[in-house]
């Protein structure tokens, strides 16, 4: 790995860090809810959504050390950190915040925005 790529991959890893405030075990327990199967795109033919496919793999990331993280690990943590900084530029539903699509799907990718 050269020298810029590890400065990339500390950039990444600090807005993955950032982008994604659940614990691993949060998220666990999250994705096996009705609420987080409720929500999001699935692929035709498929049984899961695009998000909650994404939950389990951000688990699986979080789960590793820091040296282990492969250059695949690191292009979708900079994805996770997008798409969380995406979704939450759109400013999510004036009420019930609580119980929105909005907060599932952002859940489903780790990020919990009612979460301080």
């Amino acid at each position: 790995m050269s020298r810029n790529d590890a400065a990339d991959h500390d950039t990444i890893w600090a807005e993955f860090r950032d982008a994604v405030n659940m614990t691993p075990s949060e998220l666990e327990q999250w994705l096996d809810t009705e609420e987080s199967r409720s929500v999001g795109a699935t692929p035709e033919g498929g049984d899961e959504s695009v998000g909650h496919r994404e939950g389990r793999r951000i688990v699986a990331i979080k789960h590793k050390k820091k040296a282990d993280l492969t250059d695949d690990d690191y292009t979708h943590m900079r994805k996770v950190a997008g798409y969380v900084g995406r979704h939450l530029a759109q400013g999510g539903p004036a009420k019930d915040r609580e119980h929105s699509r909005w907060r599932y799907s952002l859940m489903n990718w780790g990020h919990d925005p009612l979460k301080s």
